[in-house]
């Protein structure tokens, strides 16, 4: 490997970490208080690009504020969702659960599909143009795009503010006790259906801040959620279930890894990289590296 680019594979290493970071916190989030898989994740990513989209073509807002209109939005639709579908199944067995986000998937991906066949400006293959253009930063010996130090300031800013919300405030830490423990958590007073619904719309708002990486020019579909979902999945398996610490180092761990392989054996070993970590940590540490065995 050549040393004068190792610096520039890091950095988009750590680009391509902070999607996996934003996708596996917000999941994380919810199963460790509601100890539920969504595997719909990806399509709420998907969800609110689209809100980015129409908000921009109808509305003429800016990317950029379109984007901040959507991560709010799905907090509401994250709550809706957890109120309507997943709160009258809970106790009633994971399969129930399992099936209901699988629903979730073609129902979001279809109605997204439906929607823009019935939009002039909307076809197979959309994308949104950055108010950035192609600006870019120096950072020394190398010139970044505008747009991907946007994303990671966002990321590291978003990740902070929750930090600072799970243990600065009293419903952060009513949040924390009900993942570590739901029923001593209902004995002291916390209403952990309210902390189920904080969760559910905090995760989908951090689903929602992953789509980030679409307002630059990126091409996306109703179905651009799968890969990267299936990927967050191996991120919180990697990093620990329920551990938002995990997350993020799993996420940055798996965006350089596939960044090295990518440039060392070729882009074919990108994805191909990510799931030969993630089956060699199942064979070795089945709890992740910041999980606990159950006793």
């Amino acid at each position: 490997m050549d040393l004068a680019v190792l610096p520039e594979i890091v950095f988009w290493g750590l680009y391509a970490g902070c999607i996996y970071i934003l996708l596996a916190v917000g999941l994380n989030l919810i199963f460790g208080v509601m100890r539920v898989v969504n595997f719909a994740h990806g399509e709420l990513m998907v969800l609110a690009i689209y809100i980015t989209f129409f908000l921009h073509n109808i509305l003429d807002l800016n990317p950029y504020l379109a984007f901040a209109l959507s991560i709010i939005s799905m907090f509401f639709v994250g709550v809706g969702i957890e109120r309507v579908c997943f709160r009258p199944i809970m106790g009633t067995g994971k399969l129930n659960e399992i099936f209901m986000s699988l629903a979730l998937i073609y129902l979001i991906q279809n109605s997204i599909f439906i929607t823009c066949n019935n939009v002039d400006f909307c076809n197979d293959l959309n994308r949104i143009r950055s108010p950035l253009g192609y600006e870019e930063i120096s950072f020394g010996f190398m010139e970044l795009g505008a747009d991907h130090v946007v994303i990671i300031c966002v990321t590291i800013s978003l990740v902070v503010m929750l930090y600072l919300f799970m243990k600065k405030t009293s419903t952060g830490k009513a949040m924390m006790a009900t993942s570590q423990n739901r029923e001593v958590a209902m004995l002291t007073g916390i209403n952990v259906e309210r902390m189920d619904m904080l969760a559910f719309g905090l995760g989908s708002s951090f689903a929602a801040a992953a789509s980030l990486f679409w307002i630059s020019e990126i091409p996306f579909t109703p179905y651009s959620g799968s890969i990267n979902a299936i990927k967050a999945f191996a991120v919180i398996i990697l990093g620990g279930l329920g551990s938002i610490s995990g997350a993020i180092a799993g996420g940055l761990i798996y965006g350089v890894a596939e960044n090295i392989s990518a440039y060392l054996f070729g882009g074919g070993w990108k994805h191909a990289t990510s799931f030969i970590i993630l089956i060699i940590v199942l064979i070795i540490r089945p709890t992740g590296l910041f999980g606990e065995k159950e006793e």
